[in-house]
């Protein structure tokens, strides 16, 4: 497990952090599909924390994409690198998930994160943040609707609907399981609505949440614990 040290020069208030969001919000790649869903890796990553401690961990587990059979995981702790700032999440967590990506010994393919991407009220979230960092193909997929308004989706899995911010579709209600609640697909980066939905339903053959993420929060809370022992 690697320590990550906050990095110089990282935004201290929220002033600044929201500068560095303007900027890099500028280089989304939005025009592209992403790779096709089904095929190659899958990578999720996830956080936990202990602010008590001032302990952030990240876990990044890659998956086949086909069998959902885990092909590698990395973990990184370190620091809380920002204060709670609904909007600025990510820059309690980017130094750290950076680290666990890096840490992993294979390409992650395409990243599912545990958040927002395009739905995000500077339409730059987690998803976003790491993407443009990274490169990689980046998606969203959210438990909750942020600020964003939806219509409730068909009951069958598969039904969606726009995640509206006033007339501004910025992701989509999906419902992976017949007659339960729906989650909040996002585009990252490099990777387009419709191919994040569909891989969002390859990832969810059971349950609720796609394999990736259930598989990513499982391992950081596992870490913490080590960590924090």
């Amino acid at each position: 497990m690697t320590t990550v040290r906050i990095p110089a020069g990282w935004p201290a208030t929220e002033e600044q952090a929201r500068a560095v969001q303007d900027e890099l919000r500028e280089r989304v790649v939005l025009d592209e599909p992403g790779p096709p869903p089904g095929a190659g890796r899958v990578t999720g990553v996830d956080v936990a924390y202990d602010d008590e401690r001032d302990v952030v961990v990240a876990a990044a587990v890659v998956l086949d994409a086909v069998t959902h059979e885990v092909v590698a995981e990395a973990t990184a702790v370190g620091r809380v690198s920002f204060p709670y700032v609904p909007g600025l999440l990510a820059f309690r967590e980017i130094p750290t998930v950076l680290a666990a990506l890096d840490n992993l010994p294979c390409p992650p393919g395409l990243v599912v994160c545990d958040g927002y991407g395009r739905a995000h009220p500077r339409r730059f979230g987690l998803a976003s943040h790491l993407g443009v960092l990274t490169g990689f193909p980046t998606i969203g997929v959210a438990k909750n609707p942020f600020t964003f308004s939806y219509e409730e989706p068909g009951v069958p899995r598969g039904s969606a609907s726009p995640l509206l911010a006033g007339s501004e579709e910025v992701g989509r209600a999906l419902r992976t399981q017949d007659g339960i609640k729906p989650v909040f697909v996002s585009v990252g980066h490099r990777v387009d609505l419709d191919n994040a939905c569909a891989h969002t339903l390859a990832l969810t053959p059971k349950y609720r949440l796609p394999e990736s993420t259930r598989r990513a929060d499982s391992l950081c809370r596992t870490a913490l614990r080590e960590a924090t022992a």
